[in-house]
This record gives structure tokens, sequence and C-alpha cells, in this order.
């Protein structure tokens, strides 16, 4: 009711004159003080957290694509290595055969060889046996051949012609029979 009749003393709605002008002084110089000083440096605080999340952002992406490049890099040595493994393995494969073969084939010539040697030293000791046994048969004719016409064949020149007439005798007598 005072607010109508216009006197000094003031309600509690509408503050003293005195009160609005020191409150709207306080409240420029607040804001000066603000615009002037804190802003700016707020303003730099939040350029500074902006470009810190972005350059980790950049930092990060770059991070992944070196990785994702070494990644690729790993994969590509890994496919060569893998390219490389397999070549060793069909040129040993490769040489393995062809040691293989050597050694077959020496295997094959060293036995036949040894066949050859073999039956060389058997023809050759049957040779040896047919001589021995030609001259024991040749002794033994001539021996008995002595005791059946009962003289004595001791003459040399008599007893080769008696056992070379008698072995070819016995040479021809097989040669017949086939």
């Amino acid at each position: 009711m005072n607010i109508a009749a216009g006197d000094d003393s003031t309600g509690i709605i509408i503050p003293a004159w005195s009160e609005v002008i020191v409150g709207t002084i306080a409240f420029a110089l607040l804001c000066f003080v603000l615009m002037k000083f804190v802003f700016p440096k707020m303003e730099e605080t939040f350029k500074a957290r902006v470009d810190a999340i972005e350059g980790g952002i950049e930092r990060a992406n770059k991070a992944q694509e070196e990785a994702n490049a070494l990644l690729e890099q790993y994969r590509q040595q890994l496919a060569e290595a893998r390219t490389a493994a397999a070549q060793i393995r069909e040129e040993a494969r490769a040489d393995a055969h062809g040691i293989r073969a050597d050694i077959l084939a020496k295997a094959e010539e060293d036995r036949d060889r040894i066949l050859t040697a073999g039956r060389d030293q058997l023809a050759a000791n049957r040779q040896q046996l047919i001589r021995e046994l030609r001259g024991e048969i040749g002794e033994l004719s001539v021996e008995l051949a002595g005791r059946i016409v009962g003289e004595s064949l001791a003459d040399q020149a008599r007893q080769s012609g008696t056992v070379e007439r008698f072995l070819t005798d016995l040479d021809a007598e097989p040669a017949g029979r086939a």
C-alpha cells in the first residue's frame, strides 16, 4: 500500500533506487570483468580441450591407419613366407625324387655289376671244375682201361691220346643225345 502513496519507504517487491543503481553498476562491472578476463580464458581452455580431443582423435586415427598398414604388411609378409616355404618344400621334394632316382640307378648298376661279376666268377669256377674233373676222369679212365686191357698205359704220350679220345667221346655223346 505504501507503494501507491509514493513514500520513500520501499516494499519487499520493489527495491530502493539506490540499491537498484548500485546493483546495476556492480552487475555491469561483474559482466565487464567476466567478459574481459574470464570468458577469454574459458574460451582458450575450451579451444585447448577441443584441440586436445580432436588431436587425440586424429592421433588415434593415424595410429589406427599405421596399425592397419602394419597388419597388411604383416599379412603380405606372411603370405610371401608361406609361398617361399611351399617353394622350398617343392624343391626339397624334387631334390628327394632326384636323389632317390640317382640312388636307385646306382643300386641297379651295382646289382648288375655284382650279378655280372658273380656270373663271370661262376663261369670261371665251372670251367675250372670241368678242367679238374676232366683231368681226374682222364686219369681214372686210363687206369680203368689199363685194368680192363691188362696192360699198363703209363706212357704219357699214349695216355694223353687215350684221355683226349675219351673226353672227345664224352663231349660228343651228350650232344648226340640232345
